[in-house]
This record gives structure tokens, C-alpha cells and sequence, in this order.
């Protein structure tokens, strides 16, 4: 079952690197169908891991320990258990979701480009593929890895493949705001691993090991309390950039609204979920008492980005800015969930990182489908009665916000349900009155939620559908302009969702219902580890 390991973190890695040695001409003939099949493989592999069932004990069951680097005791030791699976399936089920967008989605010319006889530049799809399936790989190395040196690596695979897709194959339309968007998510991303690399060469050289199994077994044995206090605020703080907590969150609405389509679903699928996967398998069981003294600014700051996000949410005219800012909003609460330090905690910020990957990549897949179709991702340009016009659009819109806003029966409920009651209870020896406080403001960003939302729905799927004009007129382009004012609504979305767009967007409506209707498929698998790692933090307080 080992060989099922290295082949689902090796195989994306080697596909990419293959498709840039073959030949520019053949690449791009096999760009799809190798881009697909390899995610498809990926997927199967994952999912056959259940056969080693990562569920029932709180150690890993699947290992694999090799020598990497004797010199300095770095291993490439991958493991999975029941914290890790869940994202390797997530990631490797949108590994196929943005693969199948990419190469069997037709770009959706605006009217402005029909009338003028253009359309949008596309990039090379070969080298699209590869940064696609480079950010797979790297994320599934992260996910699996169980050395703090090689987790680094594997965090950072990401980031070069990431910023060439918001740069090259972002909004066509605006290529200063491609550049910036990238050079911003470098910049944050960068600043954010290099604080996280000081503290992860502090945590070897002080605890002996660079072993993230010995590292939790140690606890912090060893470490004096300030040294686990520096070491757990230089992890959070790294950490805290990816996931992102407010006030480190100002990369994100920049890079979704320039990103594409699929590079939107691998950021709020998959990236942000590495971040608050760190915290909880590095920081909380290798430095349980320098957690315990940031986690309160930790909840504060999580509970300040629920509240901030759904006050943005309330009065953002642009779709795509809107995802971006709810998604601050809800990682809130893993964070908070994580801060708690309880197993409910813990156990609602693991399941929070499922659902809200499955909701915001559904989310971001009906925003990046309607801005392309637009020209524009403002809501006053999308336009309104999008459930009469594209039923099909319509009603992923729609399931996507009943999601996001936590209906219970759907998956967005349980985990900030959790993360909440976790807060509410408090960890142990905790302030109770400041974490109840949390707990409550937290709640009314629920709330917030639900009014911005709605009113999506309100300014999109209701009302009466504009009429189309009956031709674009044939007009030169017009001159750029630099007003964010918004263009009134123009009937410009004349297509409902392509084959690839419903079939994605309908696998991404099930595992939400499932989810939310069974969430103890999910719950069962994280409680074993959840509750081995809390021993391990008790036993060193």
C-alpha cells in the first residue's frame, strides 16, 4: 500500500515534468488527454487508500521513511492517516475538476470582443496543464509530509506554478491587474515562508529532530516554555498568510479576481487548506505550550476576519471579490476552531477546510463562468433573473450560496458549528468569558453570511432577465477606461453552463449534500488523530 503513496504525491510531478522534455507540438496535442488521465489516476489511487482504512488509529497507515538528506537528518518520510486523507481526496478530486475545466472548457467571448472581432489570448495549454498538475503534486507533498524541512519544500512547490497561472492565464482584460495580483501573492506568500522557515529551523535545532512523528511524541520535550512560545508564533504567523487570517488576508481578493476560473478553485480548494493543515500538524502537537499562549490572539483574529469579511461581503459590487472575501470570512472559523484547542474544535476546523473547499470551488466555478461570460465579474453587469435565463448556472449559483451561508443538511454547517461549540467550551484552564466571547461574535458573522448571500441571490438569480440585444453592434473598441463605476447590466450572459461547467459543478452539489447529510463519513475519520494529538499537548502542560 506504500507504492499507493508515492504514487499519488509522485505522479503528478513526473506527468508535469515529462510534458516540458517532450516536444512543444506534441505536448500540446496531449496536453489534455495527459492532464486529465493523470488527475483521473491520482483521484483512483486516493481513493483506494481506504483500504488501509486511515481512520481507525490515531498513528499513520501508510509510512513511507527514506534518507534524503543524512547530513542534516532529513528524511522524505510521507505519511497519511486520518487528519491527511480527507485533503488528499479533496485535492486530488479538484486536481480533475480544474484538468476537465481547462482543457474541455471553449473560452466564452464577451459582446465587446464579438463586436470588435477579437478574442481573449489564450496561453499554451501544455504549460497550463503543467502548472496545474505541479500545484496538485506540491500540495499533496504537503499534505503527506512528515518532516518539517521537507513540508517547507513541498509548501513552496506551489508557489512558482500558482503565480505563472493568476499571470498568464488570468483576466485578459486586464493585464496590469494579472501582474499585480501576482506579484502580490508572491510577495505575501514569500514574506509568510520565510517567517515560517525561521521557526521551523528552531523547532529542529532546539528539539534535536526535523521528524514530525517525533517531534509529536516529543511534545516540546526539551524546549523551555519561551522558546516553544517563539517557535509557535514564527509557525502561526508563516502559517497564517496561507490560510489567510486577517489582517495577512489582502493577497487574496486581488489574486481571485485576476486568477481564471481554475486557478480560483485551486486557491480557495486547496492552498488555503495548507495553512491551517500546518497548524494543526506541526504547531499544536510539537509545541502544545507555546500554542496554548497564541492561540487567544489566534481566535481574536480569526473572529475579526469573520466579522470583517461579511461586512466587505455586505457592499462588494464584484462577484469574484465577494468569493474571495467570504472565504476569509469562513476560514475564520477554522481558525478559531483551531484556536479553541478542543477536539469539537478541532474536529469542526478539519471538516470546515472539506466543506469550504468543495462550497467556495463550486462558488468560484459559477463567479468565473459568468465573468467570462460578462466581460465584467460586477454584479450590475452580470445583470439579474439568471434562474429563469440559465436554469443550470442559476441553480449551482444557488446551491453554492445556501451552502456557503451554513444551511444545516449541507456541509458548510457542521464544521463551523463545531469550531464554534468548541470555542463556547473553551480550552482547558482558558479565559472562559473571552472565549464564549469569541464564540458569540462569531455567530454573528453567521449572520452576515446569510444577508450577503441572499443578496447575491437577490441581485442575480431573481428578477426578470434583460433582453439580449439582437446583434452586437459593430462599433471600434472602446477606450480604456480607469472608472470603477459599474456598467449597467446589457443582457450580456447569453449561454447557460457549458457540459464541462455542469458536470463539475453537479459532482461538486453532491459531496456538499453528502457531506452535509452524513458528516459523520468525515467526522469518524478525524476523531482517532484529533484525539491522539490532544493527548500528546495534555500530557506536556
Amino acid at each position: 500500500m506504500s507504492d499507493l503513496l508515492l504514487l499519488v504525491v509522485g505522479l503528478p510531478l513526473v506527468v508535469a515534468i515529462g510534458l516540458l522534455l517532450v516536444p512543444r507540438a506534441l505536448g500540446e496535442q496531449i496536453a489534455a488527454a495527459t492532464g486529465i488521465v493523470t488527475s483521473a489516476v491520482v483521484l483512483l489511487f486516493s481513493l483506494l487508500m481506504l483500504a488501509a482504512r486511515p481512520w481507525q488509529g490515531p498513528g499513520p497507515a501508510l509510512e513511507v521513511d527514506w534518507p534524503w538528506i543524512p547530513t542534516l537528518g532529513v528524511r522524505l518520510h510521507l505519511t497519511v492517516d486520518g487528519i491527511s486523507w480527507p485533503l488528499i481526496v479533496l485535492t486530488a478530486a479538484l486536481g480533475v475538476a480544474v484538468t476537465v475545466h481547462a482543457t474541455l472548457q471553449s473560452p466564452v467571448p464577451t459582446p465587446e470582443a464579438v463586436a470588435s472581432g477579437e478574442s481573449a489570448p489564450t496561453g499554451s495549454r501544455r504549460s497550463l496543464v503543467v502548472a496545474l498538475l505541479a500545484v496538485e503534486g506540491g500540495a499533496l507533498a504537503t499534505f503527506t509530509a512528515a518532516d518539517v524541512v521537507l513540508f517547507f519544500v513541498a509548501f513552496e512547490i506551489v508557489l512558482v506554478p500558482m503565480w505563472a497561472i493568476i499571470r498568464w492565464w488570468g483576466d485578459p482584460h486586464d493585464d496590469a491587474g494579472r501582474r499585480d495580483a501576482a506579484a502580490r501573492f508572491v510577495l505575501y506568500t514569500a514574506l509568510g515562508s520565510a517567517v515560517m522557515l525561521l521557526g521551523i529551523l528552531l523547532l529542529a535545532l532546539d528539539s534535536g529532530t526535523s521528524d514530525l512523528v517525533k517531534l509529536a511524541a516529543a511534545h516540546g520535550t526539551g524546549m523551555t516554555r519561551p522558546e516553544q512560545v517563539v517557535v509557535a508564533a514564527l509557525l502561526v504567523a508563516g502559517l497564517a498568510v496561507k490560510v489567510p487570517v486577517w489582517p495577512l488576508h489582502t493577497w487574496l481578493p486581488s489574486a481571485h479576481t485576476a486568477a481564471p476560473t481554475v486557478g480560483s478553485v485551486l486557491l480557495a480548494g486547496v492552498l488555503l487548506k495548507m495553512g491551517s493543515y500546518g497548524m494543526v500538524r506541526i504547531v499544536v502537537p510539537a509545541v502544545p505550550q507555546g500554542f496554548s499562549a497564541v492561540a487567544p490572539y489566534l481566535g481574536a483574529l480569526g473572529v475579526v476576519g469573520i466579522l470583517w469579511g461579511g461586512l466587505v461581503c455586505l457592499v462588494e459590487r464584484d462577484l469574484k471579490r465577494l468569493v474571495a472575501f467570504s472565504s476569509v470570512a469562513h476560514m475564520g472559523f477554522v481558525a478559531l476552531g483551531i484556536a479553541s484547542g478542543t477536539a469539537q474544535g478541532l474536529q469542526g476546523a478539519l471538516f470546515a477546510n472539506v466543506a469550504h473547499g468543495v462550497i467556495t470551488a463550486l462558488l468560484f466555478l459559477v463567479a468565473g463562468g459568468l465573468k467570462e461570460r460578462s466581460g465584467s465579474g460586477l454584479l450590475d453587469r452580470v445583470g439579474s433573473g439568471l434562474r429563469d435565463a440559465h436554469p443550470h448556472l442559476g441553480g449551482l449559483l444557488a446551491l453554492g450560496c445556501i451552502a456557503g451561508l451554513g444551511l444545516p443538511g449541507l456541509a458548510g454547517f457542521w464544521g463551523e458549528l463545531l469550531a464554534v461549540y468548541g470555542a463556547w467550551t473553551g480550552p482547558a484552564g482558558g479565559n472562559e468569558t473571552y472565549w464564549r466571547t469569541l464564540a458569540v461574535l462569531a455567530v454573528v458573522g453567521t449572520a452576515l453570511a446569510a444577508a450577503y448571500l441572499l443578496r447575491v441571490l437577490r441581485k442575480v438569480w431573481h428578477g426578470v432577465p434583460a433582453e439580449p440585444p439582437a446583434a452586437p453592434p459593430v462599433a471600434p473598441p472602446a477606450a480604456p477606461t480607469t472608472t470603477s463605476e459599474p456598467i449597467a447590466a446589457i443582457g450580456a450572459i447569453r449561454s447557460d453552463a457549458t457540459a464541462a461547467e455542469l458536470w463539475v459543478g453537479t459532482a461538486l452539489v453532491v459531496v456538499t449534500v453528502v457531506l452535509g447529510l452524513v458528516p459523520w463519513l468525515l467526522l469518524r475519520m478525524t476523531e482517532p488523530a484529533v484525539q491522539a494529538l490532544l493527548a500528546l499537548a495534555k500530557g506536556s502542560v
